[in-house]
């Protein structure tokens, strides 16, 4: 009798019964996975368009990965080593707190798999560079199913910065206030300062 009391209490199927998904267990009190993205690129040097683009991408996620390529086919004026010196800096500067910096070589995708990323972020300046990040974002897509790509607008503001551009700004002692931060700027000016002697 006290069985069949039971049974009619909670019969089969009822929703206690089905709170949790078959095989596994209740986990009360466990935390949400954390959102990881990787934002990747070049970042010769980084500028302030960059900056605006990683700062936005952190409000984002829990943890912001900014993957520093260690082998473009450009010419480069920093080194890896240089580069991510630059952007620890600035993090650090900033307080973006969830965001950290690690160089990488190969496909971004593979970086994205290694530090749990579930989004690759990318900046998107104007039409000619969604056609190309078009095509990456189907590329990665095909390569990594699970990994999905997010494309954040650049502020206006910014709307004209690119590292090549602000690197043939200072080689002809033009002002980079407002595009870089003052320690990219010194940075730039001492590496210009070293090709020049080295050249003379």
């Amino acid at each position: 009798m006290q069985q069949d009391a039971q049974r009619r209490a909670h019969p089969a199927g009822s929703a206690e019964d089905q709170s949790a998904p078959q095989g596994a267990s209740a986990a009360p009190g466990a935390s949400p996975a954390r959102l990881i993205a990787v934002y990747p690129g070049t970042f010769d040097p980084v500028h302030n368009g960059h900056i605006d683009i990683a700062r936005r991408a952190a409000h984002l996620v829990d943890e912001l990965v900014v993957a520093v390529y260690a082998t473009p086919n450009k010419n480069l004026l920093f080194s890896t080593e240089e580069r991510v010196a630059l952007w620890r800096a600035t993090i650090e500067d900033l307080g973006l707190t969830n965001v950290r910096v690690e160089p990488f070589a190969g496909l971004t995708v593979d970086i994205a798999r290694r530090v749990g990323a579930k989004a690759i972020v990318r900046g998107l300046r104007a039409v000619t560079d969604f056609e190309l990040e078009f095509q990456q974002a189907l590329m990665n897509r095909n390569l990594a199913p699970e990994i999905e790509t997010l494309m954040i607008v650049t502020a206006l503001k910014h709307l004209f910065v690119s590292a090549s551009l602000l690197k043939e700004v200072a080689k002809l002692d033009g002002d980079l206030d407002g595009i870089v931060t003052p320690a990219v700027a010194r940075a730039i000016r001492q590496k210009l300062g070293q090709a020049e002697r080295r050249d003379g």
